[in-house]
């Protein structure tokens, strides 16, 4: 089969390798059907995350069809379509049992697919734990519709929970990538009283106010000064932190008001210093990634429910023989892309 491979630093390259098989009982084999490229697939191509393998297939984001099961999956079988999460996780430990299934205890545990074991940037993917890792589609969803399911809407659905929303906050969001975009719908299910979205990106800002027009899409040279004029208790009550620079990151804490939630999703490229004479009096309260990927289930019903539809976010999509192309146009932000979908 062909499979998009990290070969090594700075080089993906498609390759012919062997359809994967079962190698465990609660394994399953799923034929891919749709899969996208994320950030952190640049993020490993450029050496960005040291516990990436060479040799393996890219990709983490993807659903598609049961082809196979050991004999211990109870949860799904031979023809189910299914979101797969970005996360392994066993279910049974200490971490998964309290909901922190990006920390599993398994040796592939957390993220592992398309980072530590090969992904689904291929026509196959074997998922460690199906019963965990794969939830069902339901029948009036298409594959569209599910893509982002298994990370970014888990990212952006794990998010707006951790940061504790209420009906009478300012929620500010920096970045208008495909996180921020993910993180905006869930955060509007919490229905606070404002919603700020910061964008250096002019396409993306008029993306955002295109597409919510409840929402104040804002360039960060206005931010503070926004603030400072619509948020009386001095800045937002909620940040959550999508953009990934050293710029975001200073602009989070630095926008939100004292005691407030700073959420931060980002991954970034090198360490991020906490310069605390600066906050000294703010008394933050930090939360950071990654993702708890254990509601899909929650997020494939709000789907259903037409409550959350994030198919606008694809606007390009290619064939698997196409990956270069649909890596290039992603990374250098080409044509107006927010993500690329890649149809095995």
């Amino acid at each position: 089969m062909l499979a998009y491979t990290y070969v090594e630093k700075g080089k993906f390259a498609l390759l012919e390798k062997p359809r994967p098989q079962l190698t465990d009982d609660r394994d399953a084999i799923v034929k891919v059907t749709l899969a996208s490229v994320c950030t952190s697939d640049l993020h490993i191509k450029h050496g960005s995350v040291p516990r990436a393998v060479p040799g393996i297939t890219v990709g983490h984001e993807m659903v598609g069809v049961v082809e196979e099961v050991g004999k211990a999956v109870k949860n799904v079988k031979k023809g189910d379509r299914v979101a797969v999460n970005v996360e392994t996780f066993c279910g049974e430990c200490f971490f998964c049992k309290n909901g922190f299934v990006n920390n599993c205890a398994d040796a592939n545990g957390g993220w592992a697919l398309g980072c530590r074991i090969d992904g689904g940037q291929a026509e196959y993917v074997r998922v460690p734990f199906a019963d965990t890792g794969l939830t069902g589609i339901p029948d009036n969803v298409t594959d569209e519709q599910a893509l982002f399911v298994g990370d970014l809407l888990s990212t952006g659905y794990w998010a707006a929970k951790i940061s504790e929303i209420s009906p009478d906050d300012t929620v500010l969001i920096i970045g208008a990538g495909p996180t921020g975009l993910c993180t905006l719908q869930c955060v509007l299910l919490h229905r606070p009283k404002q919603v700020i979205v910061c964008e250096k990106d002019a396409f993306r800002l008029d993306f955002v106010r295109k597409n919510y027009p409840s929402v104040t899409a804002l360039p960060p040279e206005s931010l503070l000064d926004y603030i400072g004029k619509n948020c009386p208790r001095g800045g937002a009550d909620r940040v959550i932190e999508a953009g990934g620079t050293d710029k975001t990151f200073r602009m989070a804490w630095q926008s939100a008001r004292a005691n407030a939630i700073v959420t931060i999703v980002a991954l970034y490229d090198k360490a991020q210093i906490l310069p605390l004479p600066d906050m000294y009096g703010k008394n933050l309260i930090f939360k950071t990634g990654g993702v708890d990927g254990c509601d899909c289930d929650k997020i494939l019903k709000l789907i259903a429910e037409g409550k959350l539809d994030t198919t606008a976010l694809i606007t390009h999509t290619f064939s698997l023989s196409e990956i270069d192309k649909a890596y290039d146009i992603f990374e250098n932000r080409k044509n107006g892309v927010i993500k690329t979908a890649i149809r095995p």
